[in-house]
């Protein structure tokens, strides 16, 4: 048995009207590893995340998940997974009780054992008052919260979670962090894909940013920080039209150490430079001789918000997105696991459970 919960090498995914949506991309992803992918808008981590729990074949590459080719042995892999979605799979007529009994049976949990998973998994989620009220009921917190029960009926050793925060508020997105920090301690291999920057930093232990299909970074949220070159200082100027001129003089005085970056912000000046600490007051006086007002200074750490808009070129409110779903040339459509997909009523387009493995390889 391998170490590794994902082997990807040299995944390539191309749609039929030539979209190159994953290029070259290589992953491995330890047994027990909570994964943090990230990416702009469009980037490919959707694609990404659907070609590894068999949704999308990739054009060229290889994929092993849990020791299974996603390729040759989708139904394998499909039963060693959990996914959660962007959007939510609970049938909101069915109660949350309900709705986790139809995943059991669809994963083919033992009857004998699925009460018991049922109440273990309420518990886990914080719905156990709730258990037999309808899903439609519940507020957007809650519905993510079932959503990621059902994922885990059938105790995958791997679930994957695309964006499974976005549209929540602060406080339902913690507790969403606890649950998935408490399967990851109990020994369950997260691959995450989220939007929110300080998620991947607060939850993950290794990350992979993507870039127009490719990987342009990756490391601990530690080692990507040290990737921006050291510290930021941000100088606040009483005008902020002052702002290319002050940096202007930081540059020409040579005040910071070689390769510092010296950049206009929108409230005056940004230094990211190893030795930004020890110089920001040289920095300020030259500001002041220069009769430009200075009315606020701080010195930070990177966070990853500096590494994703250093390695990609994109603000961090552009880290994530809904990608477009397209046809990969093979013809595989994108789906929830397991499915035919649905036509334009909403409507399966086949017999088999949308939220499982289980039915016809695609």
């Amino acid at each position: 048995m391998t170490d590794y919960a994902i082997e990807a090498r040299d995944v390539a995914v191309t749609y039929a009207d030539g979209t190159r949506a994953v290029r070259g991309v290589d992953l491995l992803v330890e047994r027990g590893e909570f994964f943090g992918f990230l990416g702009p808008n469009g980037a490919g981590k959707t694609t990404m995340i659907k070609t590894l729990v068999t949704l999308l074949r990739p054009t060229d590459g290889s994929v092993t998940v849990n020791g299974c080719d996603a390729v040759a042995d989708p139904r394998s892999v499909r039963a060693t997974v959990g996914y959660m979605a962007q959007e939510t799979s609970v049938d909101p007529e069915l109660t949350a009780r309900e709705n986790l009994r139809f995943a059991c049976d669809a994963y083919g949990v033992a009857r004998s054992r699925r009460d018991d998973r049922i109440a273990e998994l309420l518990e886990l989620v914080e719905l156990t008052d709730v258990a037999d009220k309808v899903a439609d009921d519940f507020s957007g917190g809650m519905k993510k919260r079932l959503d990621a029960a059902t994922a885990l009926v059938h105790r995958p050793p791997l679930v994957f979670l695309d964006e499974p925060t976005t549209g929540l508020d602060p406080a339902a997105r913690n507790r969403l962090w606890a649950y998935f920090r408490r399967i990851n301690d109990e020994g369950t291999t997260v691959f995450l894909t989220t939007q929110y920057l300080e998620e991947a930093d607060q939850l993950c232990d290794r990350l992979s940013v993507i870039q127009n299909g490719a990987v342009v970074a990756e490391g601990t949220p530690d080692e990507l920080k040290r990737r921006v070159g050291g510290e930021i200082l941000a100088v606040e100027l009483a005008d902020a039209d002052e702002s290319d001129r002050a940096v202007s003089i930081a540059r020409e005085e040579g005040l910071f150490a070689d390769g510092a970056v010296i950049e206009p912000s929108e409230s005056g000046v940004t230094v990211t430079a190893r030795d930004a600490r020890a110089r920001g007051t040289d920095l300020l006086v030259a500001l002041r001789d220069a009769g430009i007002g200075v009315v606020g200074f701080d010195v930070r750490a990177p966070t990853l918000d500096d590494v994703f808009l250093a390695v990609t070129g994109e603000p961090d409110g552009n880290a994530s997105g809904t990608e477009t779903e397209r046809e990969p040339t093979d013809g595989v459509r994108s789906g929830p696991v397991g499915a035919g997909g649905r036509d334009s009523s909403g409507r399966s387009t086949s017999g088999t459970d949308e939220r499982t493995g289980s039915g016809v390889d695609r």
